[in-house]
């Protein structure tokens, strides 16, 4: 016999909410909370695995690394504007060719779904399923990402040359470690794209389960 999931509910809640409302089974949580994250998933590889799926997307555009941009002026100013340009597109390019290797571990990470896993996102906020991903996957994929973005980049010497100035801005403190090399400056933020579209995705399941067009996403997201 299934039992019943009062507990993933705060007494806020429970006085907002009839008793009826809150009667889900333990299978009906876990398959809404999975049938949510498959579907961030899918939606994130989705739109950002493909041409201008970065580049194209404001909400995760990569722009380039702070010290590179504040020189963004100087650069333009002494014709180099175009190389600049050539730059922001292959570290974008990049993170697009290396979205579409997330999705086989995005989905082992929805299977192996623990019940506490469920439990947090289910009482969680708009950025629990984010979370997650990120907890699950981040170093994994960061792994994947990076020779992916390393050959992507490598194609534009103004890369070779950033690093080489990075590299001495760091070893005096002028610049954050994780900006002192644009491959894994690239691999960093493509995550973060990933993970911030997979939240745009919850949040659309949590303000409207009824317009997502699924069955159990309503009935378990409905009820909160």
């Amino acid at each position: 016999m299934q039992r019943r999931l009062l507990i993933a509910c705060t007494p806020a809640l429970l006085m907002q909410r009839p008793a009826w409302a809150l009667n889900l089974t333990e299978s009906d949580a876990n398959a809404g909370i999975r049938a949510a994250l498959e579907r961030g998933a899918h939606a994130a590889v989705s739109l950002l695995g493909r041409q201008d799926g970065y580049l194209g997307n404001p909400l995760v555009k990569i722009e380039p690394p702070g010290y590179l941009k504040d020189a963004a002026k100087l650069l333009r100013s002494t014709g180099q504007g175009k190389r600049l340009d050539e730059l922001v597109t292959a570290m974008n390019r990049a993170a697009e060719a290396a979205v579409p290797v997330a999705k086989p571990l995005l989905v082992k990470a929805v299977k192996d779904m623990s019940v506490e896993d469920g439990l947090k996102i289910l009482r969680g906020g708009d950025d629990s399923v984010t979370t997650f991903f990120a907890d699950k996957t981040r170093d994994p994929l960061y792994a994947q990402f990076l020779p992916i973005v390393t050959k992507a980049t490598e194609k534009v010497s103004l890369a070779d040359k950033y690093n080489a100035v990075a590299k001495k801005a760091s070893s005096f403190g002028l610049m954050r470690g994780e900006e002192a090399n644009i491959q894994q400056y690239v691999t960093g933020k493509a995550l973060d794209g990933l993970y911030r579209i997979i939240g745009e995705e919850e949040k659309k399941i949590r303000r409207d389960p009824v317009g997502t067009g699924s069955a159990i996403l309503k009935k378990v997201f409905g009820n909160l």
